[in-house]
């Protein structure tokens, strides 16, 4: 059989799951707003719970890749229910940032103080909201099953082939995800702390937006199912 049209779709799978992927991610850019939720941190904890969560985006873009649409069939969950859940629960979450840097304005620093405690408290939110729908969300899920339908056919070497470029440009994605959430530090050091607490007051905000943008476009696209 001739290797040369399975990498080239291989290939092709793998570009375009990355450049498909990237605005729905968005890593650079949710990494400035969940970064509020990891600045109690260390450098050694701040690393592990980006690894950890870049891993479970990961986990959530494999599972839909290979069984995503066969047990939302089976389940009877539709994408605009996923993205009314999921902008919900993004609403909530910038909501109480906005408050939250209120709390923390008085506090000063001492949120800083115990980074053991932060990470205890930290890790039940590291797969959900973080990793999902902060991360990977219903765009991300959106897209995923777009890619994998575009690539089916027939069961076949090269749906393979292109199903494995799709797996191996999320890994990428991923990859790119836990360099964001692991140096952003480095970048927002340079702005002090006014400049954090007007970034986190904007982060909080811009992620509000976000949770109204996917909710509105959840309950659109299930008033068109409707029609």
């Amino acid at each position: 059989m001739d290797t040369i049209p399975l990498m080239s779709g291989f290939y092709t799978s793998v570009l375009l799951a990355f450049m498909s992927l990237f605005p729905p991610v968005n890593p650079i850019g949710t990494a400035i707003i969940i970064d509020p939720y990891l600045q109690s941190l260390n450098v050694h904890l701040r690393r592990k719970a980006a690894a950890k969560i870049a891993l479970y985006s990961f986990l959530v873009c494999l599972f839909t890749t290979l069984i995503g649409a066969a047990i939302f069939e089976v389940f009877g969950i539709s994408v605009p229910a996923v993205q009314i859940a999921g902008g919900w629960l993004i609403c909530k979450m910038g909501y109480d940032v906005l408050h939250a840097d209120s709390a923390n304005a008085e506090a000063g620093d001492s949120r800083t103080t115990d980074p053991e405690k932060s990470w205890n408290k930290l890790q039940t939110n590291l797969f959900y909201p973080l990793a999902f729908p902060m991360t990977t969300g219903a765009g991300t899920i959106s897209v995923i099953l777009t890619l994998s339908a575009d690539n089916f056919d027939t069961i076949s070497t090269q749906h393979l082939f292109n199903q494995l470029g799709l797996i191996t440009g999320a890994l990428l994605m991923c990859t790119s995800v836990f360099i964001a959430y692991n140096y952003a530090p480095y970048i927002l050091k340079h702005l002090g702390h006014r400049g954090q607490a007007i970034l986190n007051r904007l982060s909080g905000f811009l992620t509000l937006c976000v949770g109204i943008q996917i909710l509105i476009n959840g309950v659109a696209a299930a008033i068109r199912q409707l029609q």
